[in-house]
């Protein structure tokens, strides 16, 4: 029942609305009768409809979602009204063009375009017979899986994508694809299906593209949609109900488009924003808004309504403190806010436009690891999916609910439900299947897959299904089988795959470490079975495989495969990808190249083997052979640089390679690329200015114009030439004829084939030198369109080329035209990504009847060259034959594969097997000799033997033994001969080392230490030495002396501001104080001496009040200026921020080109002479501290060296005293060598040069002997002879002091023969161990120096290359220091002038701010003045109106003597002006008073003095009133000069700013040059460690070199930075506390300062009935007439005192008396208490004799009682009037104000007896009184008591 109600209330509510809708199309055709009140009222029906149907559940509704949809459409009608209405107020003659102007009709419901009208077809050259069918789409292999939301779901088995050109509708199940073409031929930019699946929009790219709604299943054009953007569209919509459709364009206009599509109009259009959007989305929730997002940027939008009809409203998020980042994906959520992701992995959750918390997993994890985007919300969990191929499902009521805490700006959250789709899978969007309830997905993985995917989570969730798989992004290599319809490709994810594009299907894929690079089959003349693959990789690696059906062998497999590739050989040539293979025409070479310029050659067999490779002027492009035709076999190697050579194909048995494989011989031919393109445009200029000259000479020529008339115009300038640089790259080529090859050129030179040639004369510059091509062939329509790739078919009629834009273009040829000159009609058809599916590979089946194409978007597809039909019957078979695999090849062991990428490539090992070679020749060559020389000698000798032994006679002398002088003169010019070869081969190495040695001697001869000291071991062979310290030079003093006077530039003196006091003091004048009317003083009491002092007391006390409330202002004043403004800063944060700005600097790279230097590290000439000044002093400090070290070590040495030649001698005594088998040998004295002393090998004794000359004799009488043996000479024999002796004299003469001491200390030998043996031998034992001991110490302290010298050496190494690294930056600085100085100084300069500026306003301010209390002061003395005026009235003055008038009046006044001439007159006039202006009512008033002759009398019955204090007051006034006026003026023309400084200022801080700019770009321009200069750092292989992949790259470059120590610091510092984070967090989360209870605080505060407020008011009026100031009453002085009323009250006090005693000494008679009458009471009290008591008893006696009485006499009892008791009564109140009486007779006897009486003395005094009739006593019986009381006692027992 409720649904039905509902579909009627909807039905209804649709019905008004059509009605409504009626009505306003009839308004709107009526023109300018259209009635808008009317029109509102029916808006206004249409929201009440609509919100009526909101409230009654009707929002989701088909009927409401109409409604909203028609609403939106009613405000962009009332918008029409309203420009129509304005159009016809301006143009009344178009009233009647409107009436008769009909509006559009709604389109119809069943329309549709024809899809054969509308998709792109082949453009066809004009009359040509080409056919349009030549080419149709058989099959696509590929998937554009980079592309955003490239997956949408049409129903639940059909999967729709983009492909290039096509929009592929692929049946999952089937695996059959059906073709959507682009409509325009630029490309489809997005498609998007509504929620029903029945409408699918295709948004193309293009120029002025539009957006095609397809009906589905039917696939029909329902709705074109146009002028939505300019170039592409990036994302399409639609919203919930699918009426409505967002579109969102690309650059350049990123236009936002809302459509009413149904009816082809715009609803709304706004531009998004200036950078990439990626997508846009309508909330679910909300059918007004809508988001988009894009890069570093997400932006919120609104259809608002406005006066003037609905408009997209946009809020662009804003980050906060939260780092920018890429938005790929979002998800609205049901309360508005939005959930994004992220570029770390976190989730965003967006409240407004801004971040409300950032959500990352526990620990401060990321959510995923990559980037991240959330996309469904379901059964409570908000499901999301990354790049890490993980989807994970999160608590959506914590996510909604969540914030961030005070401890961490990120809220933690762990995920409900996560599933790993698969390894290596970057999930990149994900779709729903349509089916009710289902929790199928399909995902799309942007690493070449499709996935399906259950989101059940439960236990019986089955796992990811890869439905599809793909190669994943560009297709690197594609070539066919040569003998069978099978395709290979490779790509750079890895992966080889092999297809059957008979069956369409894929046959096999095989994967590897690294991506591929080139791929080619190998020909029949290789291979007849077609069955091998040459595949290159990105490592240099050349992978054979072998490719076979293995469905007769016994191979185990896991599927049934239909191929396999099975690696048959890897090897590698190259260190760089390879680019391309190719093999030699008659398959017996293949040829490989490379980017590493460099082209590899391999004989063809069994097994390859290289050949050798040559190098070439560029990375390899292309490698193409000569065909058959050609005489000579020649390869033509295209390089990207714009290099083509061409090499014989190479001989393996002609060449030579057994040291490298390079071949050097190799001839070779080459051309360089010189573009021609500007001149062929130029010369098309000439000629088509030429033919317009001739056109318009035939005219006039047609009309007779003479040629006189002729108008000359100016001619533009013609097109340049222009020669690109760098070159354009080389795309394609191949032969044309021997020595000619075509080119296809790209970049600048793009649009033509070029005709190519060989010169003749080839030389060592052919490379280097330029060479236009003799001929081109232009292409049409490929100005900015290149070919990329070119293939022919078999009989070469056919060219098919690859468009640098994706297109395919097919050109008929001749038979045999290799000049191309029937390259004219052409077929071309879009088929990849006009932007980046550059369609680099090309080729056509082994028959001709397929072509296949691969482009850059990694889309794959096949052609069928004849028409369907044709081509179903031309094939018999429906799949490919894939060849059977080789005999044997189960048996056979796998080929070894090449896995590490850093393995050595072929050349690199061989070199390597070479220098192992020739060491190892080298070591055998020089054993052999060394084997021969032993042998001859061993010969010699026996020759020698043999010759002594025999006869005397017959011996041979030894001259005779001697060679021939001949051999010996051979040899030796042999020997000069070799040498003059050496020489000449080593005379650059020569010169080289002569220059070294030049600036070694140039370095050490002006050493500050001369001799260099070597100090060596003594049981070791270690050694040091002293540092070489150079002598500072005169260049270097001048510089050091230069740098002591360096200073930094100051600004100039910047003018001392004057101080506030000397303003005050300046501006202040000597005005007279206005005292008020002298008030007649008062007669009185004149005050007493005491009283004088009183005064004074009191105005000490008021002064030092006054004091008090002065310093308690000071400290008010002080404590607020330190009060900080409500957005001020804690100054210890601000000056840690500071700290870290100026500490931290850019944390951008030194490399980054916006790096900011900052100003402290900004580097001159003149610092980095200073830090290299003091980095050469610090060196000379080190080594000279060193120096002193070696040699006190040195100067230790001969100490211990004189003290063990002391104890040896020792040793020698006691030795001499034992027998000679108890003697203990000792070690050798260590000795002093020539390099220890070095300054006593310049010393010569006279003995030393006379021994010198007894040698030189010797040695001239001994010549023979000299000839025969390889004597030493003279110098190194004396030396020789003379180095014990400089050793042992060095000895003694440095310690024969110590010696002396040490034999005088010594046991003599007498004392010796007197030991036993015993003692002796211990005295020998302890000798020996002292000498031991001693040696050992020296070693050990020598072996610690030699470990400081080699740390030292470390670090001057390092400190040298230091040094070279600041002479280059030196230079660079030196290169930019004047105009850095230049800028620097302009800067100064606009400091100067900001600091003069800023120091003359804060003057003008100040005294502006003291002229303004001066008016303030002045006003307030006029405000004082007129005070002083009407107290002079009065209350009720008869004549206040007249002297009011008079007060007021403006009168001509003589001015002052000080002011000139001239101001007297200016004032003058003024006075007069003012005059004039006076009010007219006044005047009015009293006419005797008006005019300059009015004579001012006072008026008879008025007091004259009053009269004249009023003329005073106005003189007051008037001086007042001119000197207010002169302020005035003074403050305005100062405020003038601030409003000129402030203007002064901005223009100054603007050319500040330009100087720092330019400053900071001369010094950014500065730092790119430092980056460029390489620093040196020294590392050894065990050094290196990769912290990530843990393996050494081969490739260093980018890797940052830090020690382990740093590390270790850097990793600790993580963690310190952690502990610190979480301690600043903690100090935060305190610090926010306390800022609650202080504000917390603060309020009670307030509400107690009110409080007290109210408080002191109420004190205040209760004492003082108005509110006063306390200070002032605190600070009142002492007032005369106040101090003798006082006096006077003090005297009357006095007296009053006086009478107060005598009133108290009769008050204490009073109470004396009244004392006596208490005490005779209480007796009365007494006696009347036991009469009472006397009274119950008779009473119970006579209660009980009542009994026994009869009631007369009860009734007289009561009678009786009756009249005592109100007798009493009377009594009783006689009494209380009598003690009222007493009291007020007290009180009146009493002082006033007096004290009372306590309550113990207020008894009254005894009465006066009463004149009341006494009652007799007489006994009572039954009721009668008892004789003897009287009835005033009883009375007042009671009222006592």
């Amino acid at each position: 029942m409720t649904r039905r109600v509902t579909s009627q209330s909807s039905t209804s509510a649709y019905a008004r609305v059509k009605t409504f809708m009626h009505n306003s199309r009839n308004f709107r055709l009526t023109g300018k009768n259209v009635n808008l009140n009317h029109q509102l009222k029916l808006e206004e029906k249409l929201k009440n409809i609509y919100f009526y149907n909101n409230n009654n559940a009707f929002k989701q509704s088909k009927s409401s979602s109409i409604i909203y949809g028609l609403f939106l459409k009613i405000k962009l009608f009332h918008f029409t009204f309203h420009m129509a209405d304005d159009s016809s107020l301006q143009a009344g003659k178009e009233d009647t063009e409107l009436q008769d102007e009909e509006e559009p009709p709604c389109l119809p419901v069943d329309m549709c375009y024809s899809y054969e009208e509308l998709h792109s077809k082949p453009f066809i050259t004009p009359e040509s017979d080409i056919p349009e069918n030549l080419l149709f789409l058989s099959h696509s292999y590929g998937y554009d899986c980079g592309r955003r939301a490239n997956l949408q779901l049409l129903d639940d088995k059909t999967l729709v994508f983009i492909a290039g050109q096509l929009l592929i509708l692929l049946d999952v199940c089937t695996k059959q694809q059906r073709y959507l073409r682009s409509c325009s031929g630029g490309g489809i930019g997005a498609i998007g299906v509504n929620h029903k699946k029945d409408y699918l929009v295709v948004a193309e790219k293009g120029r002025k593209p539009i957006l095609i709604v397809y009906k589905y299943p039917s696939l029909q054009a329902y709705r074109i949609l146009r002028d939505g953007t300019d170039l592409a569209f990036s994302s399409v919509n639609f919203n919930s109900d699918g009426s409505l459709l967002a579109s969102l364009g690309s650059a350049p206009d990123y236009m936002l488009t809302v459509w009413n599509w149904r009816q082809e109009e715009v609803m709304l259009r706004c531009k998004a924003i200036s950078q990439e959007v990626y997508r846009v989305t309508f909330s679910p929730y909300n059918p007004g808004l809508l988001t988009s997002s894009g890069s570093g940027h997400i932006k919120f939008w609104k259809m608002a309504s406005t006066f003037t009809g609905l408009k997209l409203e946009g809020l662009i998020g804003h980050f906060g403190k939260t780092a920018a980042t890429d938005i790929e994906g979002y998800i609205e959520l049901p309360d508005g806010k939005v959930l994004s992701g992220s570029n770390w992995g976190n989730l965003l959750l967006w409240d407004g436009n801004a971040i409300k918390v950032e959500i990352c997993s526990k620990g401060g994890r990321c959510c995923h690891a990559g980037v991240v985007q959330p996309f469904a919300l379901e059964d409570g969990q908000l499901m999301t999916f990354g790049s890490d191929g993980m989807i994970r499902g999160w608590d959506f009521e914590t996510i909604d609910a969540a914030d961030s805490s005070s401890e961490n700006s990120k809220f933690e959250l762990e995920p409900i439900n996560e599933m790993a789709v698969g390894r290596h899978v970057c999930l990149f969007s994900i779709v729903k299947s349509s089916q009710a309830d289902s929790t199928v997905w399909f995902a799309q993985d942007s690493n070449g897959a499709i996935w399906k995917v259950d989101l059940s989570f439960t236990y019986t969730t089955p796992d990811p299904v890869c439905l599809f798989s793909f190669h994943a992004g560009p297709i690197n290599g594609l070539d066919v089988s040569k003998n069978s319809h099978l395709m290979a490709t490779t790509a750079s994810d890895r992966s080889v795959r092999v297809f059957d594009f008979l069956a369409k299907t894929e046959l096999t894929c095989s994967c590897f470490t690294q991506g591929g690079t080139a791929l080619h089959w190998a020909p029949p003349s290789v291979t007849q079975t077609g069955n091998l693959l040459v595949t290159g990789f990105e490592d240099g690696v050349v992978r054979l495989l072998e490719l076979y059906d293995p469905t007769g062998l016994q191979i185990v497999t896991r599927h049934k495969v239909e191929a396999q590739l099975r690696l048959k050989q890897a090897f590698k040539p190259h260190n760089a990808p390879i680019t391309t293979v190719a093999y030699e025409r008659n398959g017996t070479v293949l040829a490989t190249g490379s980017s590493d310029c460099t082209v590899f050659f391999f004989t063809v067999g069994e097994k390859y083997e290289p050949i050798g490779f040559i190098c070439v002027p560029g990375p390899v492009q292309l490698l193409e052979w000569s065909p058959p035709s050609h005489p000579e076999n020649n390869l033509l190697i295209l390089c990207r640089s714009g290099h083509v050579v061409e090499v014989p194909c190479p001989d393996p048995e002609a060449l030579e390679t057994a040291k490298s494989f390079q071949l050097l011989e190799l001839p070779r031919r080459s051309f360089r690329f010189k573009s021609i393109k500007s001149r062929i445009k130029r010369e098309e200029e000439i000629a088509r200015r030429q033919a317009l000259k001739e056109q318009r000479k035939k005219e006039r020529k047609e009309k007779e114009i003479p040629d006189d008339e002729e108008e000359e115009e100016e001619e533009e300038e013609l097109p340049r030439i222009y020669i690109p640089e760098p070159p354009s790259p080389l795309y394609w080529g191949f032969f044309s004829e021997p020595g000619q090859f075509w080119l296809s050129v790209g970049g600048f030179d793009s649009g033509y084939l070029y005709h190519c040639k060989f010169s003749e004369d080839q030389d060592e510059n052919s490379e280097k030198r330029p060479v236009e091509p003799f001929d081109f062939l232009a292409i049409h329509h490929a100005d900015s369109d290149p070919i990329r790739s070119l293939t022919f078919s078999s009989n070469r009629q056919l060219m098919l080329c690859g468009m640098h834009s994706g297109s395919v273009r097919a050109y008929p040829l001749d038979p045999d035209d290799h000049a191309l000159t029937s390259m004219q009609a052409y077929w071309e058809l879009s088929v990849h990504d006009s932007n980046y599916g550059h369609l680099r590979h090309i080729c056509c089946s082994h028959d001709d009847q397929f072509v296949l194409t691969a482009g850059d978007d990694g889309n794959i597809f096949s052609f069928g060259l004849l028409p369907h039909e044709e081509l179903q019957k031309s094939l018999q078979k429906k799949k490919a034959k894939v060849p059977s695999p080789r005999v044997g090849l189960e048996n056979e062991v796998l080929a070894k594969d090449i896995d590490d990428p850093a393995a050595y490539s072929i050349e690199t090992a061989k070199q390597k097997l070479e220098k192992d070679r020739q060491r190892r020749e080298a070591d055998e060559k020089i054993l052999a000799k060394r084997k021969r020389l032993a042998a001859l000698q061993s010969t010699f000798k026996i020759l020698l033997s043999d010759n002594l032994s025999l006869p005397e006679n017959i011996q041979l002398t030894p001259v005779e033994l001697l060679l021939d002088q001949r051999f010996e003169e051979q040899a030796e010019r042999e020997k000069i001969r070799r040498l003059n070869e050496v020489q000449y081969q080593m005379s650059w190495r020569e010169e080289h080392s002569h220059l070294s040695l030049k600036k070694l001697q140039d370095w050490f001869s002006g050493s500050s230490e001369p001799n260099i000291v070597t100090v060596f071991a003594i049981r070791t062979d270690h050694s040091i030495s002293t540092y070489r310290i150079p002598s500072l030079s005169s260049t270097r003093l001048e510089e050091e002396s230069s740098s002591s006077n360096l200073g930094v530039k100051g600004t100039a003196p910047v003018e001392r501001p004057v101080s506030r006091d000397q303003l005050e003091k300046d501006s202040s004048e000597t005005d007279e104080e206005d005292a008020p009317p002298p008030s007649v003083p008062r007669a009185g009491v004149q005050p007493a001496d005491r009283q004088v002092e009183r005064l004074q007391k009191a105005a000490e006390k008021a002064e030092q009040a006054r004091a008090k409330i002065a310093k308690r202002k000071q400290e008010w004043d002080k404590l607020y200026a330190e009060k900080p403004h409500k957005d001020c800063e804690d100054p210890r944060d601000v000056q840690a921020i500071c700290e870290a700005r100026e500490t931290i600097g850019d944390l951008k790279l030194k490399t980054d080109k916006t790096f900011t230097v900052p100003k402290h590290l900004r580097m001159s000439a003149d610092r980095k002479k200073v830090e290299m000044i003091n980095l050469e002093d610090n060196i000379r400090e080190k080594q000279t501290e060193m120096n002193r070290e070696i040699v006190a070590l040195r100067d230790f040495k001969l100490l211990l060296l004189s003290k063990l030649a002391a104890q040896s001698k020792q040793l020698q005594k006691v030795q001499s005293c034992l027998p000679s088998e108890l003697h203990r040998h000792p070690a050798t004295l260590p000795t002093i060598r020539c390099e220890e002393v070095p300054e006593k090998s310049l010393q010569c004794t006279r003995a030393l040069l006379e021994r010198y000359r007894v040698l030189r004799e010797k040695r001239s009488k001994d010549e023979e002997q000299e000839d025969q043996e390889s004597a030493m000479s003279v110098v190194d024999e004396l030396e020789k002879e003379m180095e014990g002796t400089e050793e042992i004299e060095d000895v003694v003469g440095l310690s024969a002091e110590e010696t002396a001491a040490e034999e005088a200390e010594g046991l003599n030998e007498e004392d010796l023969h007197n030991m036993d043996r015993d003692t002796l031998l211990d005295m020998q034992d302890f000798l020996l161990e002292q000498m031991k001991s001693s040696v050992d110490q020296f070693d050990k302290e020598h072996l610690m120096c030699l470990e400081k010298v080699q740390m030292l050496d470390w670090k001057l190494k390092l400190a040298n290359l230091r040094q070279l690294t600041l002479y280059q930056e030196l230079l660079l600085l030196k290169e930019v220091d004047k105009s850095e100085r230049i800028l620097q100084d302009k800067l100064d300069k606009r400091l100067r002038e900001q600091n003069e500026l800023l120091s003359e306003l804060e003057k003008h301010r100040k005294a502006l701010e003291l002229k303004r209390k001066d008016i303030a002061k002045r006003q307030e003395k006029e405000k004082s003045n007129t005070a002083a005026f009407h107290a002079l009235l009065g209350d009720d003055n008869n004549f206040e109106e007249y002297l009011t008038k008079v007060y007021k009046k403006k009168i001509k006044r003589s001015k002052k003597k000080d002011q000139g001439s001239d101001e007297e007159d200016e004032d003058s006039n003024d006075d007069f002006d003012d005059y004039e202006n006076w009010d007219d009512d006044d005047d009015d008033d009293w006419d005797g008073l008006d005019g300059d002759g009015a004579v001012e009398e006072c008026p008879p019955g008025c007091d004259q003095k009053l009269f004249d204090d009023i003329l005073e007051l106005r003189e007051r006034r008037l001086d007042l009133e001119e000197l207010l006026a002169e302020e005035k003026k003074n403050a305005e023309q100062l405020e003038k000069e601030c409003d000129a400084l402030v203007k002064k200022m901005k223009s100054v801080k603007i050319s500040l700013k330009a100087a720092e700019d330019d400053l900071e770009e001369v010094n950014r321009e500065k730092q790119q040059k430092m980056n460029q200069l390489d620093v040196v750092v020294p590392l050894r292989l065990h050094q290196i460690e990769i912290d990530i992949s843990g393996q050494v790259p081969s490739d260093l470059s980018p890797a940052l070199v830090v020690t382990r120590m740093e590390l270790q610091r850097l990793q600790e510092r993580v963690k310190e930075l952690e502990v610190e984070k979480n301690q600043q967090t903690e100090v935060y989360r305190q610090a926010r506390q306390q800022h609650i209870r202080l504000i917390k605080e603060r309020k009670d505060m307030s509400n107690e300062i009110q409080s007290l407020e109210k408080l002191c008011h109420q004190l205040m009026m209760t004492r003082f009935g108005r509110e006063v100031d306390m200070e002032v009453l605190q600070t009142l002085c002492v007032n005369k007439s106040v101090a003798e009323m006082k006096q006077e009250k003090i005297l009357r006090d006095l007296a009053n005192a006086k009478d107060i005693q005598q009133w108290d000494r009769k008050v204490q008679k009073s109470r004396e008396a009244l004392m006596v009458m208490t005490r005779s009471n209480s007796e009365r009290l007494l006696c009347l208490n036991s009469l009472f008591e006397q009274k119950k008893e008779l009473e119970m006696k006579l209660y009980t004799r009542q009994k026994k009485i009869g009631k007369q006499l009860q009734a007289c009892s009561r009678r009786a009682d009756r009249d005592q008791i109100w007798s009493l009564q009377e009594l009783v109140k006689k009494q209380a009037e009598q003690i009222e009486k007493l009291s007020d007779e007290i009180s009146q006897l009493g002082p006033t104000g007096g004290h009372m009486l306590s309550t113990g003395h207020a008894h009254l005094p005894p009465l006066p007896p009463l004149s009341n009739p006494t009652v007799h006593k007489r006994t009572r019986k039954r009721g009668k009184l008892i004789p003897g009381f009287k009835e005033e006692d009883t009375t007042e027992s009671d009222t006592t008591d």
